[in-house]
């Protein structure tokens, strides 16, 4: 359950800060408004708080571990939203970071 639990976070928080910063950029670099720039700030909020639910107590190991959803996250949105074809390089990077989030999460540690 602490997997999944921990995997659903992940991707929530992906989906909020990835949205988020895609808003922002639409608002300001493609001109679309100061609504979408305040549609962005406030998901980036969201994603902030959605960060804090995971149930490990280190600040750091769940942003370090994040940063590796991040870029896989931003792949695909990337590829959803935008268009973009990620090469091999990106997908076999994305992956490294993936196994890297695993590690990081589901290590023993001490």
């Amino acid at each position: 359950m602490y997997v999944l639990r921990t995997a659903v976070l992940f991707v929530l928080a992906a989906l909020a800060e990835i949205g988020g910063a895609w808003l922002v950029w639409q608002g300001i670099r493609e001109h679309r408004g100061i609504l979408f720039v305040c549609g962005g700030l406030i998901s980036l909020c969201v994603y902030g708080f959605v960060a804090t639910l995971q149930a490990e107590a280190s600040f750091g190991r769940v942003l370090a571990a994040y940063g590796g959803v991040f870029v896989a996250g931003s792949l695909v949105w990337g590829a959803v939203a935008d268009g973009y074809r990620p090469d091999r390089y990106d997908v076999t990077g994305a992956f490294v970071c993936l196994i890297g989030v695993g590690l990081i999460m589901f290590a023993p540690h001490r």
